[in-house]
């Protein structure tokens, strides 16, 4: 057992992909917000480290004034949470992150969140070439629908290949063991 409790880290969670119409749209976003919701208020409750990055895009498309990149409200960053703006999928592509990481020795961190597809899953393999450990919580995180094909199976194959470069746990499992810092 490690007597650490491993960082939370939430992915993404902003109003984009909460919004109708948007091509971002998270299809199963109301059952991964409630789990998030649940494991946030796990590590707040035990006051265990907490981090939260927020995607800016720098493409002509993205407009940083637009209130879809806002914080889902119950999801947003507390005074004494780290937050992280990343221009590019992975969270390493903000230098503040990247330096952070790499100046914490022995850390493991339980990923949650949107953008499986692009964010966690590019995070995941650019901390796994950097030696940091991560593990996702498989049924609180959540992508875009897919162009194409079911997106129960996409988000399956997605998580099969994070399972590469990182651990795959379930939300009941962090829940459980909350009480003995065994994740």
């Amino acid at each position: 057992m490690d007597d650490d409790p491993p960082i939370l880290i939430c992915a993404d969670l902003q109003t984009e992909y909460i919004t109708e119409g948007r091509s971002h749209v998270i299809t199963d976003a109301e059952a991964t917000t409630s789990r998030c919701l649940e494991l946030l208020t796990i590590w707040r409750n035990n006051l265990w480290p907490v981090m939260h990055l927020k995607r800016i895009a720098q493409a002509a498309w993205f407009n940083p004034a637009s209130n879809l990149t806002d914080w889902i409200a119950e999801l947003k960053p507390r005074p004494g949470e780290l937050a992280f703006e990343h221009p590019l999928p992975s969270a390493y592509s903000s230098t503040r992150f990247a330096e952070y990481m790499s100046n914490m020795k022995n850390i493991r961190c339980v990923l949650l969140g949107f953008s499986l597809d692009e964010t966690i899953l590019s995070t995941v393999v650019d901390g796994f070439h950097r030696s940091h450990r991560y593990q996702i919580v498989s049924d609180a995180v959540a992508c875009r629908r897919p162009g194409v094909g079911d997106p129960a199976s996409y988000k399956a194959a997605v998580v099969r290949v994070i399972g590469n470069y990182a651990g795959v746990l379930d939300s009941s499992d962090l829940v459980e063991a909350s009480g003995k810092i065994a994740v």
